[in-house]
């Protein structure tokens, strides 16, 4: 999650050679490339010498736990972040219910019948059907990556147990996801369409410890729903290390899923009123719920604990924002960003009023960058946050955002959009394993996440641009 983690590990291998004052000595404090206001310094200096974030995060992740969509857990924690929103002094905290089609998971066992009988680490995915009480065995038909199956002809695959690989390479910015992910949402489907009995994956994730990771996965209409799991990497490892020496492997296949029908969910909202401009809204958040592997600390507890902490920031600042923060917990982001999809169908009449939006959904690591799909001269306003940001390794860089996952329905709907971008480089060595706990959070890199959302926020609502403005298109003669 640090894309400043080759410097700290520079950093550390010299700190071998060196005595502490000498480290102090070649290290001092950064200086902003810019002056910075008043408001903006005390907010960056209380952020950065606090635990807001991390306190709040350690909180959800220790008082609540895992919080898979619809569950007893979720319900616990929207109660949790009720009385957080109450604590931090918002106005008008409330609940917006929906329902979430249930799931809960069962038996997972994996192992190899033949020729080198073991067992395997594998999970269910998200919405997976489920095999037989007794398991599925059968031959394994191998494809080293999503897009061979696509390729395959139709048939052929009648009763076998399909496997996909495919490694996913690590990014800063998660550019490998989108492409790994495919296997996780339309392999089931690829392969029933071809006769197949059962899935196995590699895991979408770029570790290697023996955690597989989940994640919600889909079935298209009119093809039938087979059961699919994702097996560790050192497990897909082992079995495509089998399967290259020409062997035929038979595999048995335990995975006992079950659709339970609606479950309540919700998203927990909670507003700042704005001193001038209470009716345009700046919606900033995090998602609530997590997969029940581990307690969602990297995803998403982090990214609530950082808005939440935001806000804590600027009240501790005795600072009173132009514009009304909205911050929003979204529930059920996991299984289809269903609270999103229904915060903006609840919310429709007054989206004209959301002005500008953004949601923290990426870890802990630190801000390295800023983006925002705001156009004409409110971009230009918002390149001076990074200015401002400058000196906490913050660059502008050039594109557009949908300001986060559970922000597309917004922007998809005309919300203008700004996104800090994290360091995700070891983000998906722990996205939906058991290894999502809160341990895995540093205390000054997600300090260092507040300092810039604070920063940010503050300085979007007090300037005077409209954010929904669309810059004047040429026009020939």
């Amino acid at each position: 999650m640090r894309k400043l983690s080759i410097i700290l590990l520079v950093g550390t291998a010299l700190a071998g050679c060196q005595s502490p004052e000498h480290i102090l000595e070649q290290q001092p404090e950064p200086v902003p490339a810019v002056a910075l206001s008043t408001e903006v310094q005390k907010i960056q200096d209380i952020a950065l010498n606090g635990t807001h974030a991390y306190d709040i995060t350690e909180s959800v992740t220790t008082e609540i736990g895992q919080r898979l969509a619809g569950s007893p857990e979720e319900a616990a924690a929207r109660d949790w972040a009720v009385k957080k929103f109450t604590e931090l002094g918002l106005s008008n905290v409330r609940i917006e219910t929906f329902d979430v089609p249930g799931w809960i998971r069962g038996e997972e066992t994996a192992e190899i019948i033949t020729p080198y009988p073991q067992s395997l680490h594998i999970t269910a995915l998200g919405g997976s059907s489920a095999t037989p009480d007794a398991g599925i065995e059968s031959e394994i038909a191998y494809f080293p990556t999503f897009e061979d199956l696509e390729a395959a002809p139709a048939g052929g695959l009648e009763g076998k147990i399909v496997f996909i690989s495919g490694l996913m390479k690590k990014a800063h910015d998660g550019a490998g996801y989108g492409p790994a992910n495919k296997k996780r949402q339309l392999g089931a489907t690829e392969a029933s369409k071809r006769g197949a009995a059962a899935v196995v994956i590699r895991s979408v994730g770029t570790d290697s410890h023996r955690f597989p990771h989940t994640g919600q996965m889909r079935y298209r209409d009119n093809v039938k729903p087979i059961p699919i799991g994702a097996l560790s990497a050192p497990d897909a490892d082992q079995l495509e290390r089998i399967l290259k020496r020409g062997e035929t492997v038979r595999l048995k296949l335990t995975l006992t899923p079950k659709d339970v029908g609606p479950l309540p969910s919700g998203n927990v909202i909670g507003d700042w009123i704005g001193s001038e401009k209470p009716d345009e809204i700046i919606l900033i958040g995090g998602h609530l719920d997590s997969w029940d592997l581990g307690t969602g600390a990297v995803d998403d507890g982090a990214g609530v604990g950082i808005t939440a902490g935001t806000i804590q920031v600027l009240k501790e600042a005795g600072l009173q924002p132009k514009r009304t923060i909205r911050l929003v917990a979204f529930g059920a982001e996991e299984i289809g960003l269903l609270g999103a999809f229904a915060y903006a169908e609840q919310n429709k009449e007054s989206l004209k009023n959301h002005v500008l939006a953004s949601e923290s959904d990426f870890g802990a690591g630190k801000v390295y960058a800023l983006r925002t799909s705001v156009q004409g001269a409110a971009r230009d306003e918002l390149q001076k946050i990074q200015k401002s940001l400058e000196h906490l390794g913050v660059e502008f860089e050039a594109g557009t955002t949908s300001g986060g996952p559970d922000i597309i329905p917004l922007h998809q709907n005309g919300v203008p959009a700004i996104r800090l971008q994290q360091d995700g480089i070891d983000y998906f060595d722990l996205h939906h394993t058991p290894d999502d706990t809160f341990d895995k959070i540093d205390k000054d890199e997600i300090a260092q996440n507040v300092a810039a959302w604070a920063t940010m926020v503050w300085m979007a609502s007090e300037a005077e641009v409209d954010y929904r403005e669309k810059p004047e298109e040429n026009v020939g003669e």
